[in-house]
């Protein structure tokens, strides 16, 4: 920690902090609204996986927080079991993780091909689009995937409704925003992230016409939004189902994770990632998460590249993010506020399109043939078209 506070490495670390911050605030909120959850709740997540997995974590370059793949295993959960299952879920995926670090099995995950997780987070991708095209819409996503898919043609004839129409229109400014800035942004501001001007463009024209958008709901103050676990936490983590999902929870985020740790590993030539003590914050964030009754988190690839790119040195610039994200949400709630919900459903299908990589598809054939790919497709079809953890089981079972 004492290099952390040299002079160069400090004024480094501020100035990357501040740069993940402006990435993480949407998509924290955007991912949370994904997941079927108040957006409060994916900030949480991004406090405690900033300050407290910042703290602990075995890749000091890595970001923690809520990520968008996980989002539809939350959303599913949400939806048939409540948001009070959340909370013992992820304390027992937590403990989960916490264990795997300290038995050292940080490197098994390591040997899940590329394969199966790309595809897994290419099948999320096109669950995050269908989902959040509604909300663009200012509708609801529907039960499933293909639900959405087949309504999706339904909610674009139904643009003669005047307010259907004007959220498409913001969720449009967002999107095209993010990408032209992306596009077109000088050298000289290549660190302002699309997403933030995407959101303060569509906000701004909001705010500015009084448009009748729905918009982000957050509590008067960050500690309302904290929910523990209810009474009878023994009986419910005893649960088979709670068990289960539990599993599948540990097992994702933390293979997500010790993939985007092994690809921050190759983005900078410092400290190299100790994959059990990483998988062991992980599971100490997601422990505090489940008691919070917040978003689970992993180590998340978007941030984490955001921070290497921004001339992070140290551990130092993830806490002060997660500092930033406290202080932002804790001073100026009423600015959050004003965020259309369309906006930051515009920030999530640009995040879900570019989950689905086909570059990492081209590159498998071009290295090591068709079969590879074939995994890939078949693990991202079984996602859409039947449930994520079945999508996952199908490419380990065609890999092996």
């Amino acid at each position: 920690m004492l290099k952390a506070f040299s002079g160069g490495t400090f004024s480094r670390d501020f100035v990357a902090s501040i740069v993940v911050f402006l990435v993480a605030m949407p998509l924290c909120m955007g991912i949370a609204v994904a997941s079927g959850v108040p957006p409060e709740k994916g900030l949480i997540t991004g406090i405690i996986g900033g300050i407290v997995v910042g703290l602990m974590a075995g890749s000091p370059l890595q970001v923690s927080g809520p990520a968008a793949g996980l989002a539809v295993i939350v959303f599913e959960i949400v939806r048939e079991q409540g948001l009070s299952a959340l909370g013992p879920i992820l304390i027992l995926a937590g403990a989960i993780q916490v264990v795997a670090g300290l038995l050292r099995v940080g490197g098994w995950f390591r040997a899940i091909s590329p394969a199966v997780v790309h595809g897994m987070l290419a099948g999320i991708g096109v669950l995050i689009v269908v989902g959040q095209f509604h909300v663009l819409f200012d509708d609801k996503p529907l039960s499933s995937g293909l639900h959405n898919l087949i309504a999706m043609p339904g909610q674009i004839f139904g643009l003669t409704n005047g307010d259907a129409a004007t959220a498409f229109a913001v969720g449009l400014i967002t999107i095209f925003g993010m990408l032209g800035w992306e596009k077109f942004r000088p050298a000289s501001l290549k660190l302002v992230p699309g997403a933030l001007v995407g959101v303060v463009a569509a906000t701004l024209v909001a705010f500015l016409l009084a448009l009748p958008v729905a918009r982000v709901v957050v509590p008067e103050s960050i500690v309302g939004a904290i929910a523990l676990p209810e009474g009878g936490l023994l009986a419910q983590l005893l649960n088979p189902t709670v068990i289960t999902t539990a599993v599948a929870i540990a097992f994702i985020a933390s293979a997500e994770t010790l993939l985007s740790a092994a690809a921050v590993d190759r983005m900078h030539d410092g400290v190299r990632t100790n994959y059990n003590r990483e998988l062991s914050a992980q599971g100490v964030g997601n422990l505090l998460c489940g008691f919070a009754g917040a978003l689970p988190m992993t180590g998340v690839i978007v941030r984490s590249s955001a921070n290497v790119q921004a001339g992070a040195k140290t551990r130092m610039s993830t806490i002060l993010h997660g500092i930033w994200i406290l202080g932002f949400v804790a001073l100026l709630p009423w600015l959050l506020r004003e965020i259309p919900m369309a906006a930051l459903a515009g920030i999530l299908v640009v995040t879900g399109v570019r989950l689905v990589s086909v570059d990492h598809v081209r590159h498998l054939l071009h290295r090591y043939g068709p079969l590879p790919a074939i995994v890939w497709a078949a693990t991202l079809i079984c996602v859409v078209a039947t449930a994520l953890l079945t999508g996952v089981l199908v490419g380990i079972g065609l890999s092996m």
